[in-house]
């Protein structure tokens, strides 16, 4: 292996996240402290830079080097229906950009080995949609056309192909948003695949080790019992909220909490954490440090500060102008009918009118505000979604990808309203509550809300005034200190 080619993530790296991503480096950090997750190895961004039209033959001999890792880690084999190995290839960047580029996951069957799985573990349903499934993820990002036989030759183009998602147009979208440079490339990730739709007893989800949404100070997340990781992200189904896993497993949600706050002493930092379980057995695949709302960003950076986990001066760093500034400018609403009600993913509150398809709100007259309502969010609505004031889906909960984008983005989300509300809503103008989780008939906006400061605001001004050498500063000229 080369420092700036292939790496196994045993927990020994020192690369840093320039050329491993953020996800190895992740994977690989969790290894260090004992979290149990499945063996896995990187392709660097170095790597990337040049292979995105395909991999030459020192790095594939790399590469199947690295398999015969997995293999001994695992007990299985690669390709061999004897014992088949399947694993995921999953982008990274140094950056963490959620969703913005692709994944392959349960790569490594064809038809015998999908007849092999299904003879070796008894379920024939269980090993026909493992495959089902890789079909549709390898279609969607490698070729229409679907999978070859031979699995080495699948690897060796999903590898390719999730190189290429680096230079996707959702990707460059999200990166002109945040200021991320475009010649920074993605690592890539190789992991031994774990079923959370093996059985009952399996499932998978995301949890955060505070609330994304408010910054309480408590295990927070949602879980689909016989999922795999894209159904959670994706928001194609409504799942479950964590309680619902501490109900039908107490003590793996507990394993869960536990090793959730040894990431976040870890990070210094509020983490979300990938997880799966595979018949009554935890799996982590990736933590980092969480998107949050702007009421989140104070709240988690005060309470860390106070319990002596980063110091004020970091605390400071954290919240931004624009963090402040969006709570000052908060707006209420109140009135009218309840047009339709779901699970409040975005705070903030914002009407317009409703439209369906992205292009149409990529197209809106700009004089004209427009609330994008979907079934649920695809990648490619990412730059639909940042045209619009709001959002609404139909199925999906708040670790989907329409709640992750919307919140990062400051942008009022609501999400999990049910079948129907895309018909029901098109066309019309509706306020969107995000904080309350509640879609409204017309335009029910009150303007700023008159509120006393949060402690944890009050306690944040208090750092930057003194800071600053500014006593008796007010709320209203926080953004200023903070900028200062």
């Amino acid at each position: 292996m080369t420092a700036t080619g292939v790496v196994p993530l045993d927990g020994t790296s020192r690369l840093g996240r320039d050329l491993l991503g953020g996800k190895a480096t992740s994977i690989d950090r969790m290894r260090a402290l004992g979290l149990p997750g499945p063996a896995a190895f990187a392709i660097t961004t170095a790597v990337g830079a040049r292979c995105r039209d395909g991999l030459p033959d020192d790095v594939w001999e790399q590469v199947r080097g690295a398999v015969a890792g997995l293999e001994r880690d695992t007990g299985r084999r690669f390709g061999d229906p004897s014992s088949p190995l399947l694993v995921s290839v999953r982008s990274g960047a140094a950056q963490s950009m959620p969703g913005m580029m692709d994944t392959v996951l349960n790569l490594g069957l064809n038809a015998r080995l999908t007849a092999a799985l299904a003879g070796q573990s008894g379920d024939r349903a269980w090993a026909e949609d493992t495959a089902a499934r890789f079909r549709r993820s390898y279609a969607d990002v490698v070729d229409p056309a679907g999978p070859p036989d031979d699995p080495w030759d699948q690897l060796r183009a999903a590898i390719a192909a999730v190189f290429r998602s680096w230079d996707s147009p959702r990707a460059r979208v999200y990166r002109e948003r945040y200021g991320i440079p475009h010649d920074g490339g993605t690592a890539v990730t190789v992991q031994a695949m774990v079923f959370g739709n093996r059985d009952a007893h399996s499932g998978t989800g995301v949890a955060f080790s505070r609330d994304p949404s408010t910054g309480a100070p408590e295990l927070y997340g949602e879980w689909v019992a016989g999922g795999q990781g894209e159904d959670v992200v994706s928001g194609a189904v409504t799942p479950a909220r964590l309680s619902a896993l501490a109900d039908a497993m107490p003590d793996l949600h507990a394993e869960l909490a536990a090793a959730a706050a040894v990431l976040e002493a870890e990070y210094r930092d509020m983490v979300d954490v990938e997880f799966t379980v595979e018949s009554g057995r935890l799996y982590v695949l990736q933590a980092r440090a969480g998107k949050r709302s702007a009421a989140a960003a104070v709240r988690i950076a005060v309470d860390l500060a106070e319990a002596g986990t980063i110091d004020r001066a970091t605390a400071l760093g954290r919240v931004t102008p624009e963090h402040v500034r969006a709570r000052l400018e908060e707006v209420t609403a109140s009135g009218g009918q309840t047009l339709a009600t779901g699970t409040a993913a975005g705070p903030g509150i914002a009407t317009g009118l409703v439209v369906t398809d992205p292009d149409d709100a990529l197209d809106a007259d700009p004089d004209v505000p427009v609330v994008l309502v979907r079934p649920f969010t695809e990648p490619d609505d990412v730059p639909a979604m940042y045209a619009a004031v709001a959002v609404v889906t139909e199925h999906g909960g708040t670790t989907s990808h329409a709640a992750l984008v919307a919140r990062e983005a400051g942008v009022p989300c609501v999400v999990g309203c049910g079948d129907g509300v895309v018909a029901a809503l098109e066309g019309r103008t509706v306020t969107v509550d995000g904080t309350r989780g509640v879609v409204l008939d017309g335009d029910r906006t009150a303007g700023p809300a008159d509120r006393d400061p949060l402690p944890w605001e009050s306690t944040l001004l208090a750092w930057a005034a003194d800071r600053a050498g500014v006593p008796g500063a007010t709320l209203a000229e926080l953004p200023d200190l903070l900028a200062g």
